[in-house]
């Protein structure tokens, strides 16, 4: 199963490299798109929710990286009000 990083950028411009262990993020997110925050959280939720049961799927357990993820995008996401969240790109990783 193909992990994938993504390179996003919070609204106060600082950057990170955010994982999943599935391609699913790039069906939910578009790379140079724009969303605002409450948006990016929710679908961030989606499509770490939709990894972990392909992953459960395929070696019959969920994932918890994906969960990991999910806190970590959650706990970023506290820090602001409210702006936009850029996805920058992806990174497939072997």
């Amino acid at each position: 199963m193909p992990e994938v990083m993504v390179d996003v950028q919070w609204p106060d411009g600082s950057r990170e490299w955010v994982y999943s262990p599935s391609t699913v993020v790039e069906d939910v997110f578009s790379a140079g798109a724009s969303y605002p925050l409450a948006e990016f959280v929710a679908l961030s939720r989606t499509a770490m929710t939709e990894a972990s049961r392909r992953v459960q799927e395929r070696y019959g357990f969920p994932c918890s990286r994906a969960a990991a993820t999910l806190a970590g995008i959650e706990g970023t996401a506290t820090r602001f009000d409210t702006g936009d969240v850029q996805v920058a790109g992806f990174r497939r990783q072997a």
